[in-house]
């Protein structure tokens, strides 16, 4: 059993997971998960998100390619182009996700895992989003920024996001149908949406989640 959290910049998606954890009596995997990714391939927890964002260069895309059509064609030297230091990277990412998977009673936050895990019937998946001034908002808060900065750094996280399920997973990060659920924390608030997964969870899970009441959401 995982729930798999996919996150807008200022949707507010880590608090969400946080109390929905905390709510089920489960574990959650937010950073700690880029810290395991940098523990097995040496680099520092700045280097994997920021090499994770980064699209692939031409060249890297053309060996690619070539590999997929006629690896035959490739000499040993092509084989040993920077691509493989990237695709290395995100095979790493997909075998730590899934073995945070195999342990259940999880939830994790982030590194395309509704792709990783998209054949795993015991995985629910859901996009926290919200509208772009709302989220322009609380990056400023959060960050103690003007909002020309915080929409750019909203914007660039988008972008990032978008490319790297499109590069690696051919899988359009903003389709709704690439989600069990996408909700919108400006429009339902945090406890309603911490409220709805955590309903969900209990009713394909009842013996796998603690009985712990989860206080009603303000009106």
């Amino acid at each position: 059993m995982i729930i798999t959290i996919s996150r807008e910049l200022g949707a507010g998606g880590s608090e969400v997971a946080r109390q929905v954890a905390e709510a089920l009596g489960w574990r959650v995997v937010d950073n700690e998960l880029v810290d395991q990714i940098a523990a097995r391939t040496g680099l520092s927890p700045a280097e994997v998100r920021e090499r994770e964002e980064r699209a692939p260069g031409f060249l890297e895309r053309l060996i690619r390619m070539l590999t997929k059509a006629a690896p035959e064609m490739l000499t040993p030297a092509a084989e040993h182009v920077p691509e493989l230091e990237e695709a290395h990277l995100v095979q790493m990412t997909q075998t730590v996700v899934e073995e945070i998977a195999r342990e259940g009673r999880v939830v994790l936050v982030g590194r395309a895992a509704p792709a990783v895990l998209s054949r795993d019937r015991d995985a629910i998946h859901l996009k926290i989003v919200a509208p772009k001034a709302w989220r322009v908002e609380a990056v400023m808060a959060r960050l103690g920024i003007g909002p020309d900065e915080a929409a750019a750094e909203v914007e660039s996280s988008d972008a990032n996001r978008k490319r790297y399920h499109e590069q690696y997973y051919e899988r359009d990060w903003n389709d709704a149908s690439y989600y069990h659920l996408v909700l919108n924390t400006a429009a339902l608030g945090i406890p309603h949406t911490v409220a709805t997964i955590v309903g969900r969870a209990k009713t394909l899970w009842p013996h796998e989640t603690r009985e712990r009441r989860v206080p009603p959401p303000a009106p």
